[in-house]
């Protein structure tokens, strides 16, 4: 009996650890989190800029003062199926609730004024602020815009940041990417992110703290076919931000990076797919969670994504192995706008010409 039990426990634990990982929605330290610190929310005000063209994702920052949310455009075109879709409006939801105070912005104040009076919360609807801001404006006007977000709350201007900006054209192969896209894509994604971020640590500098907290995507974690440009901006935007905290983090900055991989939206973006996506509302939790916690990175996806994204990190030679025996694959999968990432990938015998 003995015997049985010294067999038995390490195979109730192995058997444990595979269904936990086979239904995780993200990486092991955020789930272990499991909650978010409200104290780090409650009362802090918040900055979004939502720009919803025809649909938007968002920055967002919080915890001492200020809590700054700046959302770009995400182009959507033949209903491609983007790998990242984190709604700005859920999060300004989920904050408002969470008693954040909100400055919420955007280029279209009718949409901003809708979603204000779609808050609830302890400051909200009536303490909403809107600022109406395009990321893609010139410094001069960003840095209006910054000063401005800084004035709405003059005793504790913009503490914490959470950038989402995401522009993406339709899925097409490395070489196909044309020019205009190219520069269209980073624009948005890396250097308006940037001129953002560089006014705003300026005050942070000065008062001696502050905390980025950056969407990026799994897209700039493992090799994405179909998506090369849109992968290299989320590569470049996670080297921007890693760095700039190893730079800043002893003079009080800190960053968070959060890299979802697939999402359903609440208008059913990715509806009618086999493959598993984390509903929005959850990626926009968990987001909140790993920045109350102050995690230095966080992963949101299912299956098989997740998987990848821990081969790619820890084993690499074999993770870009099996990114190399399925990429052809996945690129003719997106080109049909079949799923992003189907199991049979890994299986399918078929040879490429």
């Amino acid at each position: 009996m003995f015997l049985l039990l010294l067999f038995m426990i390490p195979m109730l634990f192995l058997v444990s650890v595979l269904v936990f990982l086979a239904t995780a929605e993200g990486d092991l330290t955020l789930l272990l989190k499991n909650h978010v610190k409200r104290e780090a929310i409650e009362d802090k005000a918040s900055f979004l800029d939502y720009w919803c063209e025809p649909r938007n994702s968002c920055t967002v920052s919080f915890s001492g003062g200020l809590l700054f949310i700046d959302c770009c455009e995400i182009m959507l075109e033949n209903n491609c199926n983007n790998f990242l879709f984190l709604e700005g409006e859920i999060l300004a939801k989920q904050l408002a609730s969470l008693g954040a105070k909100l400055i919420i912005s955007a280029r279209n104040e009718a949409e901003l004024e809708r979603v204000k009076q779609q808050l609830k919360g302890k400051h909200a609807p009536g303490g909403v602020r809107i600022l109406p801001l395009d990321v893609k404006s010139s410094e001069d006007m960003l840095a209006e815009a910054v000063e401005k977000a800084e004035s709405f709350f003059p005793d504790s201007g913009v503490d914490y940041m959470i950038h989402n900006a995401a522009h993406e054209r339709p899925k097409t192969s490395a070489l196909d990417a044309t020019e205009e896209s190219t520069k269209a894509t980073f624009n948005v994604n890396v250097l308006g992110t940037i001129s953002l971020t560089r006014l705003l640590a300026a005050s942070m500098l000065k008062r001696g703290r502050g905390h980025f907290i950056v969407i990026s995507s799994a897209a700039g974690k493992i090799p994405t076919p179909g998506q090369a440009v849109y992968s290299a901006s989320k590569f470049a935007l996670n080297g921007y931000f890693h760095s700039l905290r190893s730079e800043l983090y002893q003079r009080g900055i800190k960053v968070t990076i959060v890299c979802p991989g697939p999402i359903e939206t609440y208008n059913g973006t990715g509806s009618g797919s086999t493959e598993r996506r984390v509903p929005a509302e959850r990626c926009a939790e968990l987001t909140i969670i790993a920045a109350s916690h102050g995690l230095k990175e966080a992963w949101i996806s299912n299956q098989p994504v997740l998987a990848v994204m821990y081969l790619v990190q820890y084993f690499p030679t074999i993770g870009f192995w099996l990114m190399d025996k399925i990429g052809a694959k996945r690129l003719e999968a997106v080109a049909k706008k079949g799923n992003n990432y189907p199991w049979n990938l890994l299986f399918s015998n078929k040879k490429r010409t």
